[in-house]
């Protein structure tokens, strides 16, 4: 009966749907504009940082910080590395090209989601050290106006405030690390260049930087002077950055390639282009194009929700990955726990969950020793 009615009416039903697919096509552009509209703070930034900037944060006061075992006066473990940590983008945007350190539901979204997930792995070795800081707005990630890179640019003063203040305050011995997670992995990686690569002091105690869903290029690790990109897991005073896109979503790696920017000799940021991005696989800890099966895995988990210090449920060799192209391309399970939340916003930030959760403990605590081994 259905191949009849489409013998009868096939150019109908094409037409439909040719309808339907330019209909759906549009509403997703529409539905991009709109969402860019509502978030676009509609004020130059030079005139919005003269008029609303929030306040600046106090890093000498335990209420500026996430965390820090100094301020806090909780057991920092002297057995334990510091970690220097600088959180994802949690702000929409709005009426402000940049978050507030007071703002409740950019701070709600760090302390459920980005803590547990991206700071959680590195405290089983580490006394984790993570500053508030005014951060660009997800609309400034959206687009290429100069007014949002100023906005990025703004956000480095605060990161930079911090990680002085943090270099003051650790409790540990030598050596630290230095974590950022998307916008975080953008400014610690001029953090890395500024700070850490010309002062021999700081570069001889750096166990490693993890620059984490960061499209770094890999031209700023690879000049006379810079810190070198992680060759190893056991290598030491090297950087691991990497991207993840999943393998069954083409369409994420050319919106992040699209997106992707770095920063230029005169701290202006620039448009990552054709430049080759790092890719570490955490898999193995290595730069290499290897394609590394599940097998390999040591722990995915959704952490998101849980108290700081709880250690979340790891499920093993479940995570395949590849570096191709300065990105690293994904296999996950297919499960409810893996999946990005349902708003359009949600969809834009890091995912809340960590497919190398494990792979990130076991990373830390091989350079680790290998560094106290030196």
């Amino acid at each position: 009966m259905w191949a009849q009615v489409f013998r009868k009416r096939w150019k109908a039903i094409l037409v439909g749907a040719a309808g339907g697919t330019i209909l759906a096509m549009a509403g997703f552009y529409l539905q991009n504009d709109w969402h860019r509209n509502v978030l676009d703070p509609k004020v130059p930034f030079q005139i919005y940082q003269t008029t609303r900037m929030p306040r600046t944060p106090d890093y000498r006061k335990a209420a500026d910080w996430y965390l820090n075992p100094a301020l806090a006066r909780y057991y920092a473990d002297p057995r334990k590395v510091d970690v220097f940590f600088l959180h994802g983008t949690t702000f929409d945007g709005g009426k402000d090209w940049v978050g507030g350190v007071d703002n409740p539901q950019a701070t709600n979204d760090v302390t459920r989601i980005q803590v547990p997930n991206y700071a959680g792995p590195f405290s089983v070795m580490g006394n984790v050290y993570a500053p508030k800081y005014r951060q660009a707005s997800l609309y400034t990630q959206l687009t290429g106006r100069d007014d949002a890179r100023e906005a990025r640019r703004f956000a480095y003063t605060d990161a930079e405030a911090a990680f002085r203040a943090f270099l003051k305050q650790r409790k540990g011995g030598r050596g630290f690390v230095i974590v950022g997670v998307e916008q975080g992995g953008l400014l610690a990686e001029r953090i890395l260049r500024d700070e850490v690569a010309p002062n021999p002091e700081l570069r001889g105690q750096l166990v490693a930087a993890y620059l984490l869903e960061t499209l770094a290029p890999q031209a700023l690790f690879m000049s006379p002077g810079s810190i070198p990109v992680c060759q190893r897991r056991d290598g030491t005073g090297c950087v691991v950055a990497y991207l993840s896109v999943d393998a069954g979503r083409p369409d994420q790696a050319l919106q992040v390639l699209k997106r992707a920017v770095a920063w230029e000799g005169n701290n202006e940021l620039v448009t990552l282009g054709s430049d080759k991005a790092v890719c570490v696989n955490p898999l193995t800890g290595a730069a290499t194009n290897e394609e590394v099966d599940a097998h390999r895995s040591q722990g995915a988990t959704n952490a998101t929700g849980l108290e700081w210090g709880t250690e979340p449920a790891l499920i093993l060799h479940k995570v395949a990955a590849r570096c191709l192209s300065g990105l690293l391309i994904v296999d996950k399970p297919d499960s409810p726990t893996f999946r990005d939340g349902p708003a359009w916003v949600d969809q834009r930030k890091v995912n809340p969950y960590n497919l190398f959760y494990g792979d990130l403990q076991a990373d830390l605590q091989s350079r680790w020793q290998a560094f106290q081994d030196n």
